[in-house]
């Protein structure tokens, strides 16, 4: 067999879609919270992928799961079912609040199936007219036309001609702004229960507690999108578990297949009753490859030993982010749940968060921002304690050389 010749990064400035500004150096293998780059330089890794990784790289469990279906059955279509994501789905309803689950490939198509649903529910069940839906400034769920525009930010769908009518944005964690808008008309409120581009930023139990009651007044569906914050990133299976609020539609990806492709939507019996067949649909998602490799991860990561580690872990990035605070005076306020960590720039630093994630990398430490302002930390569930230790060490070379 010939050996693959490696390529550099400048290959990327030619051959992919200027979408990305990737960092200079290419990884090319990783285990556990450990990553190595071409030239054979070793990181920690802190970034998990962007909160997906959340059992490391290569887990045993996930391995095991992707070369054992990867030699038995890796597509069939919607045109038939397959046993893994029979499997998975009943594990999902099990774990939850749910009663039918939809699979997808990615966070933008759980959340586009979603509002798709909602409006459907809502027209099928109420009146065609009630098509409203509200979300919140700094919100992000996915880049499709329809979930980027129900993401707060505008920089991320303008330019792209008429977005999709009938969505509100309102300030996050305002219930007094949500009870200016809401009306007959409403059919959803969309929100993430921690804002994970936006900031890091957590909602308040009042504001889950009466957006719930907002609903349920208004006959509108409560969406929550759990992309990111779900799968033990909060510490619970899923962060809604915390607030004692429940959903009408939830979804999850990222994490859920542990780094291979795969989302769900999940829901009630009662919203999805007003489904059928051909009313909506992936090629490639709930294939068996994928929901193999998903249901090994929610074996492992759905286990008291995993959850309960979570909030001990969370404890020694913040331990560790205090201590250094203290020494250099760069942060703000530390904020988050479970292993899904922002740390917000002080004044002096504002708008220089970048700067800290390219230092980091120089010193071997690959981390996360969200937004110009906030660093954030999303490491796998199950990180070493000694990984944590040395790459707060490597962290705080970072800061020490920005501080100066």
């Amino acid at each position: 067999m010939t050996e693959k010749a490696a390529v550099g990064r400048d290959a990327f400035d030619r051959v992919i879609l200027p979408v990305y500004s990737p960092a200079k150096f290419i990884p090319v293998k990783g285990k556990g919270s450990r990553v190595w780059d071409q030239q054979g330089t070793e990181y920690v890794d802190f970034a998990g992928g962007i909160a997906v990784t959340a059992l490391g790289h290569c887990h045993p469990a996930l391995v095991e799961a992707l070369h054992k279906q990867g030699e038995t059955l890796w597509h069939v279509s919607n045109v038939f079912t397959n046993e893994p994501a029979l499997r998975l789905a009943q594990k999902l309803i099990d774990a939850t609040f749910a009663d039918r689950v939809f699979f997808a490939n990615s966070g933008a198509e759980a959340n586009e199936a979603a509002f798709k649903l909602a409006r459907y529910y809502s027209s099928a069940k109420h009146s065609p007219y009630k098509s409203k839906i509200i979300a919140f400034h700094n919100g992000f769920h996915g880049r499709t036309l329809f979930t980027v525009s129900v993401g707060g930010q505008p920089k991320y769908s303008d330019g792209f001609g008429p977005k999709p009518a009938d969505i509100v944005h309102v300030p996050f964690n305002d219930l007094d702004a949500v009870k200016a808008v809401i009306d007959d008309h409403t059919c959803a409120i969309v929100v993430e229960p921690i804002q994970g581009e936006g900031g890091v930023t957590p909602a308040t139990q009042a504001f889950l507690q009466g957006l719930r009651e907002l609903c349920d007044a208004n006959k509108a569906l409560l969406v929550f999108d759990e992309v990111q914050s779900g799968m033990g990133r909060s510490g619970k299976l899923f962060s809604y578990m915390h607030y004692g609020v429940t959903p009408d539609i939830l979804t999850t990806a990222k994490a859920l297949g542990g780094g291979f492709p795969v989302s769900a939507m999940i829901t009630t019996e009662e919203v999805a009753s007003v489904m059928a067949p051909g009313k909506h649909g992936t090629t490639y998602g709930g294939n068996p490859l994928a929901c193999a490799v998903a249901e090994a991860a929610l074996d492992v990561i759905n286990t008291p030993e995993v959850l309960a580690g979570i909030e001990e872990r969370r404890n020694a990035f913040i331990q560790a982010l205090e201590a250094i605070n203290a020494k250099y005076h760069v942060f703000s306020e530390f904020r988050g749940q479970g292993l899904l960590i922002g740390a917000e720039l002080a004044d002096k630093y504002k708008n220089r968060a970048g700067e800290f994630l390219t230092a980091s990398a120089e010193f071997g430490l690959m981390m996360l921002v969200a937004g110009t302002n906030v660093l954030r930390f999303a490491p796998s569930l199950v990180i070493d304690f000694a990984d944590i230790s040395e790459g707060m060490a490597r962290f705080e070379k970072a800061v020490k050389k920005i501080v100066g």
